[in-house]
């Protein structure tokens, strides 16, 4: 039972669950997968294995560390521990905000294809006689977009407004186990399908090609580090919201290994289902963000067929459903402890449920324009950044505008606002309150373990790596 106003974890098994489903999400499932494609396989796990090793075990560590030393969440976090640092905090409570505008909408879309293959299960037409070729229709289908987006929000409200223990908690020690059971059945199931062994050879042969020149290696250095933030939910608030809901005599440094390790070998695993899935049917690696639509529902209503291809996609796209609502229900707690924590500082009665519909109900319409652009197809009932601008290729800062409003709203967190927050977090570890992580981790009267490793990530590691992340990123933005 919680005994505070603000909420509390009521066991650490539910933080685990809670914290793991925050980071397993559409990052695992919807992004690695086409972001490995695309960045070569080994070469790009490789470099994403070492980044989290050597910078994201330690960026979730200090944020759980911040949020549990000043019990608060990530808005106020920063400006207990300084007011120099409040706009921090901004930074970090911002980002999860503009994440649902785009993550919500493809968390709608794996919704009405889940709808649609347990209509299949039943015997009705469940993609309007499209078939494989859905993917184009509901592009373009802006109320069924939003329809589906708006009952996604919802869940995820409902959860939220229930609290951290009988909402949050709850929900994630249900249904995370259940996760990883439909994930394994579908991993067996693709492992017995003809070809799908060059599908591992992809993902485990060695093959360092895409580092032979400098370009191309910080390009994939780019891909897999803003996958980390995305797929480890760093510097968005999560990790700092939920640590504020934990006890002192949890060991923080066992968690903050756990988390990122169980992410980490989840988005294996969902490589393993997809890649081998990809290559037993034709299915090209890199095709992009939908692969996880088009491209795999080819696989289930073409490559594989009849029953077994309708119960094994709805069982697929159920699966990603859980971890998109996980991940969401984390992002919206970010922003409903924010308030929750300035209405207790006033000595006001926090108002959880109305400050989580406040927020569901701005998400909605700042989706709006993804839910209609048609993902920069063109034509679509919303224009898409670059024709409202009249940009082409050759432009200057075509590639910041490019293509849709879901690429611009990842292009403002993922690119700059969640690099930015993670090398600020690690300035002021590393530099600003340097003993921060160590007393709050002995805190409970556990050992602060492999102290020197860590003042080496905080203060040279995350540093110098995020600096040359963004100075990528602005490169590619701009067309330098």
């Amino acid at each position: 039972m919680e005994t505070n106003k603000r909420g509390q974890w009521g066991s650490n098994f539910g933080f685990l669950m809670a914290s793991i489903g925050a980071a397993i999400g559409l990052g695992n499932l919807w992004a690695f997968p086409y972001k490995m494609g695309k960045g070569g396989g080994f070469a790009f796990l490789v470099l994403y294995l070492i980044l989290v090793a050597l910078t994201g075990v330690a960026l979730m560590l200090g944020e759980f560390a911040i949020g549990r030393k000043t019990g608060l969440g990530a808005g106020s976090a920063y400006r207990a521990i300084g007011k120099k640092y409040s706009f921090i905090g901004t930074i970090a409570a911002f980002c999860p905000f503009v994440i649902m505008g785009f993550y919500c909408v493809l968390g709608g879309m794996v919704l009405r294809y889940c709808w649609g293959f347990l209509l299949q299960l039943v015997g009705r037409d469940g993609f309007g006689g499209q078939g494989a070729d859905y993917f184009g229709t509901l592009l373009y289908d802006g109320k069924t977009n939003i329809l589906f987006y708006g009952i996604f929000l919802l869940i995820a409200m409902v959860v939220v407004m229930g609290g951290v223990q009988g909402g949050i908690e709850r929900f994630s020690k249900a249904v995370m186990p259940a996760l990883a059971v439909i994930l394994v059945v579908i991993i067996i199931f693709v492992a017995i399908q003809p070809g799908s062994k060059d599908g591992y050879a992809f993902m485990f042969k060695p093959d360092l090609t895409p580092f032979s020149t400098p370009k191309s290696f910080f390009e994939v250095l780019k891909t897999a580090s803003g996958q980390m933030f995305l797929s480890l939910s760093l510097a968005m608030g999560i990790n700092i919201t939920f640590g504020s809901y934990l006890d002192k005599k949890k060991d923080l440094q066992k968690n903050a290994v756990i988390v990122p390790l169980s992410d980490t070998l989840f988005a294996l695993l969902a490589g393993m289902m997809i890649m081998p899935a990809c290559s037993a049917y034709g299915v090209d690696y890199g095709s992009g963000p939908v692969l996880l639509f088009a491209s795999m529902q080819k696989v289930f209503l073409e490559g594989m067929g009849g029953f077994a291809g309708n119960l094994i996609g709805f069982l697929f796209y159920f699966l990603v459903f859980i971890a998109a609502i996980t991940s969401t229900i984390a992002l919206l707690e970010v922003l409903t402890a924010w308030v929750v924590d300035k209405q207790l500082e006033k000595g006001k009665e926090p108002t959880r449920k109305k400050t989580a519909f406040f927020f569901i109900v701005a998400i909605f319409f700042l989706g709006f324009p993804v839910c209609l652009d048609a993902l920069g197809s063109g034509g679509a009932a919303c224009p898409a950044p670059y024709e409202l601008l009249g940009l082409t290729p050759d432009s200057p800062g075509f590639a910041m505008w490019n293509d849709c409003w879901l690429d611009f709203y990842d292009m403002i967190t993922e690119g700059v606002l969640m690099p930015v927050g993670g090398l600020l977090m690690g300035l002021v570890l590393g530099w600003g309150l340097p003993n921060l992580v160590k007393e709050e981790c002995e805190a409970g009267g556990i050992k602060f373990r492999g102290a020197r490793f860590f003042t080496i990530c905080y203060k040279f590691l995350i540093p110098l790596l995020l600096v040359l992340v963004l100075y990528t990123q602005v490169t590619s933005f701009f067309n330098l």
